[in-house]
């Protein structure tokens, strides 16, 4: 049988997140997608990483985005890192999770396995909306039987030397303790 490059490609990890996820402010190898992309060569697995996240995006840039991705990165694994957006633009809670729970419907349509990850909104935003807010992605995780990451950013959320000086952004320092909060829950999915 004859058989082109793409059949003996690397099978495919997706990133789909926000400024988070995209080495905002960072050279691009700084950022923990890269860095995540190097730890998994290091630990020997064969897989591409691919990073689909941009600046500002939100749950539904990232369902505008999906189809797409699917089609052309055939993800074995998609990370799927939305939300933080919606909840600083005090969107909704039901519609951000509309939008995730429908990412997660294409994705499993299309065998990816899914790895969602969690994120909490500063205390301004009032007890209820947060708590909500935090709810959704464990609500989404069961629903669906997926994979959560709590919360990107745990462990230096509130010490302001990891962060640039928006306060918002994990500096170059930071990224790879993001790694560290994603590797044991991606690691399983990997194998």
């Amino acid at each position: 049988m004859y058989c082109s490059i793409s059949c003996y490609a690397s099978p495919t990890v997706v990133v789909l997140g926000d400024s988070l996820s995209a080495a905002y402010k960072l050279q691009a190898n700084e950022g923990w997608v890269s860095l995540l992309a190097d730890k998994i060569k290091e630990q020997n697995y064969d897989f591409t990483v691919f990073n689909s996240s941009g600046v500002g995006d939100t749950s539904a840039d990232g369902l505008r985005k999906i189809a797409g991705l699917l089609s052309s990165q055939k993800p074995e694994i998609l990370i799927l890192a939305l939300g933080s957006n919606d909840g600083l633009r005090g969107t909704p809670i039901m519609v951000m999770k509309k939008n995730l729970s429908e990412i997660i419907d294409k994705s499993q349509a299309a065998d990816a396995k899914i790895l969602l990850v969690g994120f909490k909104l500063p205390l301004n935003y009032g007890a209820k909306y947060r708590e909500d807010f935090e709810q959704a992605y464990k609500d989404l995780s069961d629903k669906y039987d997926v994979p959560l990451v709590p919360f990107l950013l745990e462990g230096f959320a509130m010490d302001l030397n990891y962060f640039l000086s928006d306060t918002y952004h994990p500096n170059a320092q930071a990224q790879p303790l993001i790694v560290n909060n994603v590797w044991p829950i991606l690691e399983p999915l990997l194998k």
